[in-house]
């Protein structure tokens, strides 16, 4: 089934068997984001650039990782537009490997450490891989299933958003460690965000817009991994 990218009309007004494709598309294109990062990230690995990437982090303190966070939110803001484009395969596909290599650069000195230094080996990854597809799988599970309105969400992750940026310049300026409280808290905001955006791409998204809509689910997945990295590391 073609979609048309000329309506605006969200998908939950189509009829069943488009809302089935659409949804189908959108779980296959950010299983192809993850398959994209997993890729590039054994690139970084294969070609070096994830353990020199890692020596700079180390060697450069916490200012390295307020550099790295910002590029990645301006990458993450360009990707996310871009992969809404009306009318648009190319950019929107596009938009969906450059939010791929953005993760997988921000993964890139974090994973290192956990595969040749003190941050738990292989077998840490994998568990928290694991834990983070179950828990991202329930979560989609409640978003569709509820017929609670989610919506009131939208607020309380922009200022837990806003609120953790602030918490992580302040630790990287005065120096002090955020802990297992804090990555605990991010694991909540993530899990509220794939709540919120599940529901809100079945009600909000018109039927053209699987890529964008695998976009968005993808970031709030990736930073539900990192936190659950840390928590197992911590």
């Amino acid at each position: 089934m073609a979609f048309a990218q000329t309506s605006s009309t969200p998908v939950i007004h189509s009829d069943e068997e488009t809302r089935s494709t659409f949804l189908v598309r959108v779980y296959q294109h950010l299983a192809l984001a993850v398959a994209a990062f997993i890729g590039f990230e054994a690139l970084l690995f294969t070609l070096g650039i994830a353990e020199a990437f890692y020596n700079f982090v180390a060697g450069s303190g916490g200012f390295a990782w307020l550099l790295i966070l910002g590029g990645f939110a301006i990458v993450s803001s360009i990707a996310t537009r871009s992969a809404h484009s009306l009318g648009d395969a190319k950019t929107q596909y596009g938009a969906l490997f450059a939010m791929a290599l953005a993760e997988a650069l921000i993964f890139a000195p974090f994973l290192y450490m956990f595969f040749n230094g003190s941050g738990g080996g292989s077998s840490t990854v994998f568990s928290a891989a694991v834990v983070t597809i179950i828990g991202f799988a329930a979560l989609s599970v409640v978003a569709m299933v509820t017929r609670r309105d989610l919506s009131p969400l939208r607020p309380l992750i922009m200022w837990g958003s806003f609120a953790a940026i602030g918490l992580i310049i302040a630790a990287v300026v005065f120096g002090f460690q955020l802990g297992p409280i804090f990555s605990i808290a991010m694991v909540a905001l993530a899990g509220a965000s794939i709540l919120y955006q599940t529901q809100n791409i079945v009600r909000e998204y018109p039927a053209w817009a699987y890529v964008g809509a695998a976009v968005s689910l993808f970031g709030s997945l990736m930073m539900m991994f990192w936190y659950i990295l840390r928590l197992m590391r911590d």
